[in-house]
C-alpha cells in the first residue's frame, strides 16, 4: 500500500481519507502502522478507544481523543494504567503541542486562562506563573469550566502539590502550594492573610503584582469574607501612625525598601551589590546608586564619603 492516505508536511505526517484527518504523527513509520490499523478496522474510528500494540518489541499506545487517533507514546515495557491516564490528560490539555496548551496565553509577565463560551470570551484567571495557570486550566477542563467545583484545597496532578484556591468574582486565584493536604488545610488562614497583604502592597505601590489588579478595590470585602485583617510583620498597614520614621518607610517604593532593608549600620555600595546579587540586572550598580541617593534625600541613609554610607 506504500504511503497511500499519508500526507507529509515539514515536521509531521497526517493520515487522511476523504479529506478527513484521522491522525497526525511525527514519523512515516508510525503513520504507516496506524494507517494499517485503520484499514483493518475499515476506517471505523469509533472502534478505537485505547489500544496497546506490540511492534518490533515496542509498545505503541494509541487512543481516540476528540475524534482523532493519537500516538500517546512508545515504550520498551508495557506502561501501567496511571501512566496511560497521565498521557491522555496531556494530549487533552495540549492537543496541538503548543507552548502553553489550550486556553492559556501570555501577556507580558502574566499568564491568562480564558475560553470562548457561546461567542463570548471569559477570563477565568490571571497568574504570575505558568504552573498555577496550568493547574486552573486543567481543573476547569476536567470540570466543564465550572468555577464552583473548586474546593479550598485541590490537588495538582502535574506538580503533585496541594493548592489553596479562592474563587472571587468568578475568577480563580491560587494563594499557595504545599506538599501535603494537611499542610495546605492548616495554612488556609495564613495564606489568605498573605494574599490580602499582596493586594494591599500592589495597590499602594509597595510591590508589583499586576495579576491582582482586579482586587485592589476589594480589600475590605475580602477582609470580611476571609475574616482576617491586612497585616504584615515588615510593612505598617495601619492608617494611624505616630512614628515619623514609620510614616516615611511606609511610603517607600519597592526598590527603595529593598535597598533600605539590605543596608547595615555601616556599608559600601559593593556590600549592597553582594547582598542583593539575586536582583542583578542591566545597570545594576547604577540602579543601587540611584536609590541610595533617594534614601539620602529622605534622610534615611547618610553618605559618609565616596561609596561609603551608614543607616540613620
Amino acid at each position: 500500500m506504500g504511503e497511500k492516505y499519508i500526507r507529509s508536511s515539514k515536521n509531521s505526517y497526517k493520515i487522511i481519507k476523504n479529506s478527513r484527518v484521522f491522525a497526525k504523527v511525527d514519523t512515516l513509520e508510525d503513520a504507516i502502522f496506524i494507517r494499517d490499523l485503520l484499514v483493518g478496522k475499515d476506517w471505523d474510528i469509533d472502534n478505537f478507544t485505547l489500544e496497546m500494540h506490540l511492534s518490533l518489541d515496542t509498545y505503541m499506545v494509541i487512543a481516540k481523543i476528540d475524534e482523532k487517533l493519537h500516538l500517546l507514546g512508545k515504550f520498551n515495557t508495557k506502561p501501567n494504567d496511571k501512566l496511560v491516564e497521565k498521557l491522555i490528560k496531556k494530549i487533552r490539555r495540549n492537543p496541538n503541542n503548543s507552548k502553553y496548551g489550550l486556553n492559556i496565553s501570555r501577556v507580558y509577565e502574566i499568564f491568562m486562562v480564558k475560553k470562548q463560551i457561546a461567542g463570548d470570551e471569559y477570563i477565568f484567571g490571571l497568574y504570575d506563573n505558568l504552573d498555577d495557570a496550568k493547574f486552573t486550566r486543567n481543573f476547569l477542563l476536567d470540570n466543564n469550566w465550572n468555577v464552583n467545583a473548586f474546593k479550598n484545597v485541590e490537588f495538582c496532578d502535574e506538580s503533585e502539590t496541594f493548592k489553596i484556591v479562592e474563587v472571587i468574582d468568578e475568577r480563580v486565584y491560587i494563594l499557595a502550594s504545599f506538599e501535603s493536604f494537611d499542610e495546605a488545610q492548616s495554612n488556609i488562614e495564613n495564606s489568605r492573610k498573605e494574599f490580602l497583604n499582596m493586594i494591599y502592597k500592589h495597590k499602594t505601590g509597595l510591590a508589583n503584582y499586576p495579576h491582582l489588579d482586579a482586587l485592589t478595590d476589594r480589600i475590605e470585602y475580602l477582609e470580611g469574607a476571609f475574616q482576617v485583617k491586612t497585616t504584615d510583620d515588615t510593612w505598617n498597614f495601619t492608617s494611624e501612625t505616630t512614628d515619623p520614621l514609620n510614616d516615611i518607610i511606609f511610603t517607600l517604593t519597592p526598590w527603595q525598601k529593598i535597598i533600605y532593608d539590605a543596608s547595615s549600620e555601616s556599608f559600601t555600595v559593593d556590600d549592597l551589590e553582594s547582598s542583593l546579587e539575586r536582583y542583578r540586572s542591566k545597570n545594576f550598580t547604577q540602579k543601587i546608586e540611584k536609590y541610595l541617593d533617594e534614601l539620602v534625600e529622605l534622610k534615611l541613609i547618610e553618605k559618609i564619603d565616596g561609596r561609603k554610607f551608614k543607616k540613620l
